[in-house]
């Protein structure tokens, strides 16, 4: 059985009570306050059309260690081309992430979740990194949702060779710094090329109540 939210309610089941696929629940919406609770419970949302929202948290998770984030000799060339800035254009951010993805492969991030994260922006709770080049233009960047020392990194996208990478190490050296890591959420290729590895839900789940004791990233 898998639970099914409600309106009024922004409680979560026990993400250990998901099934195969890691959705632990459906329904419900996209309210910054269920938004909260979700991530601090180590679940996230992932739209599917033709199906009311679906609450995930899989087994195996995504993460990348700081340390661990792959780094050429080419790729520090090519980060003295961008400037890293921090939250001062988050909504253009997730507006490029969607369309990149969805000129791609098609996109989760629905108006409805781009309206909900930019919610979250405006709290405190969603942060942006950015990368600009010489001509003081966006070129990449990458968005998520910070629960203590944990960035729960949600999306990117890059317009540049490395830009979005750019944005990725300089949140690498602000999370390590506070002894962090970055939530992946599911792996796949490319996260694999930078370094992300897996662990199983119940290590992600004992980190994340650890993190939730630690100050927040930003």
């Amino acid at each position: 059985m898998i639970y099914e939210l409600k309106k009024d309610d922004f409680s979560f089941p026990n993400p250990k009570e998901a099934n195969e696929n890691g959705v632990v629940a459906f329904g419900g919406d996209l309210n910054p306050q269920r938004l909260i609770n979700a991530y601090k419970n180590g679940i996230f949302p992932w739209p599917y059309p033709n199906y009311p929202l679906l609450w995930f948290s899989p087994n195996p998770r995504a993460v990348l260690y700081p340390n661990f984030l792959h780094v050429s000799r080419s790729f520090r060339r090519s980060l003295k081309k961008y400037e890293i800035r921090v939250d001062t254009n988050f909504h253009e951010v997730i507006a490029f992430c969607a369309k990149t993805r969805n000129d791609k492969q098609g996109t989760w991030i629905t108006d409805e979740m781009i309206k909900a994260y930019c919610e979250l922006f405006e709290m405190g709770f969603a942060h942006s990194v950015e990368s600009y080049d010489d001509s003081k233009e966006l070129v990449g960047g990458l968005y998520g949702v910070c629960v203590g020392n944990i960035f729960c990194g949600e999306s990117m996208f890059s317009l540049r060779q490395d830009a979005s990478k750019a944005a990725l190490y300089a949140l690498c050296q602000k999370v390590g710094e506070k002894g962090g890591f970055i939530d992946c959420q599911v792996i796949n290729t490319h996260l694999k090329s930078l370094g992300a590895v897996e662990i199983s839900r119940d290590i992600f789940l004992q980190k994340l109540q650890v993190a939730l004791s630690k100050p927040i990233l930003f």
